[in-house]
């Protein structure tokens, strides 16, 4: 065999020199992220309004299912504790009567999305017992996957569980069987009806004792979890306010407008988190909040599409300068929710 060309020898040796040279590369690096750590217990919540009108532009099913999807995800990242869907449509143009059995994307847009942002909060093992089949879930396969704090991982111990009931006896003949989504599922010492979903606090790791039924928002109130949202349905945007399911309603409201003034004047980056224990965001759809407040009967007589801004503490522009004509809802939610998450976040 010949000798090997020294030129091909020598960039050989010069390729070996540089693989020796080369840092090797941290593969770990590109693990999926770490899990939700909580920060501390919390009273206050976030919560988040949207009009119903923001999917009357899309044409198909599947157009409709994909954007309650990138909803849903943007209230998953954000932590957001409560989404408000309300109907910002003309009084005269709401169907009487709705057949919910069927698909009402298209003539109640309400029970569509909240139907859907629904079926996406509650962890995928107990979904098809909670959700059975129906018209408004047919294109469920595009909705993405929310992972979120409560939608634990089977290897995955947390002092917080959702759980299900499921029919069968317990050891002792007492009780109920809860379905937690692990192997088997735990007993709990009180009787509750099958397919009923309940929060469960674990005992210790390695500690003798059951599972104890809790407040759903236990995990945040004792232990500073995200747990996911909750979905309330107003048939106005004046229904947003006057029917909160919080005692003193919400202490601290922000509506988001092109006419707004600049997040950045309204909350100068010098100033930290605000001082509120109930926030509300509420969003415009294509036509804006004074759509909504025009459709409004206790609105419009009382503030007008001009002083909708009245009905705020908080008036404010998330996009100055937008190089499209229009943001949709979804992508303002993201914009708003990026420059106010300062108002809440602890870290």
């Amino acid at each position: 065999m010949a000798p090997p060309n020294e030129h091909t020898a020598k960039r050989r040796r010069l390729d070996n020199d540089d693989e020796a040279e080369k840092p090797q590369m941290d593969t770990t690096s590109f693990k999926p992220s770490a899990r939700f750590k909580p920060s501390e217990p919390r009273e206050w919540t976030v919560s988040v309004a949207v009009p119903t009108s923001v999917i009357t532009d899309c044409a198909t099913r599947e157009q409709r299912t994909t954007y309650a999807g990138r909803i849903a995800r943007a209230l998953a990242v954000f932590s957001i504790d409560e989404i408000v869907i309300f109907d910002d449509s003309p009084l005269d143009s709401r169907p009487p009567d709705v057949d919910v059995d069927a698909f009402t994307g298209d003539v109640d847009p309400a029970h569509f999305l909240t139907h859907l942002l629904s079926y996406l909060e509650a962890p995928p093992f107990m979904r098809k017992s909670l959700f059975p089949l129906h018209p408004n879930l047919r294109s469920q396969g595009l909705l993405p996957s929310l992972d979120m704090p409560h939608h634990p991982h089977k290897d995955e111990w947390l002092p917080y569980r959702e759980g299900m009931t499921v029919s069968g006896k317990t050891k002792g003949g007492k009780g109920t069987l809860v379905d937690i989504g692990m192997r088997d599922p735990v007993a709990i010492t009180e009787s509750i009806p099958p397919k009923t979903r309940l929060t469960l606090k674990l005992p210790e790791l390695g500690a003798a004792g059951e599972p104890e039924p809790v407040h759903p928002t236990a995990p945040r109130t004792e232990a500073g979890y995200f747990w996911g949202y909750g979905v309330r349905k107003a048939g106005s945007l004046s229904q947003v306010f006057t029917e909160s399911g919080f005692e003193d309603g919400y202490d601290m409201s922000i509506g988001t407008s092109e006419r707004g003034l600049a997040l950045g004047k309204v909350f100068p980056d010098s100033e930290s988190t605000a001082d509120f224990k109930h926030l509300l965001v509420v969003f415009g759809g294509p036509r804006g909040l004074e759509y909504a407040a025009m459709n409004d009967p206790e609105l419009a007589d009382s503030l007008g599409a001009g002083r909708i801004r009245d009905l705020f503490d908080h008036w404010v522009n998330v996009l100055p300068n937008q190089g499209s004509r229009t943001i949709r809802t979804d992508e303002a939610m993201l914009i708003a929710l990026t420059g106010l998450r300062k108002l809440w976040d602890l870290s």
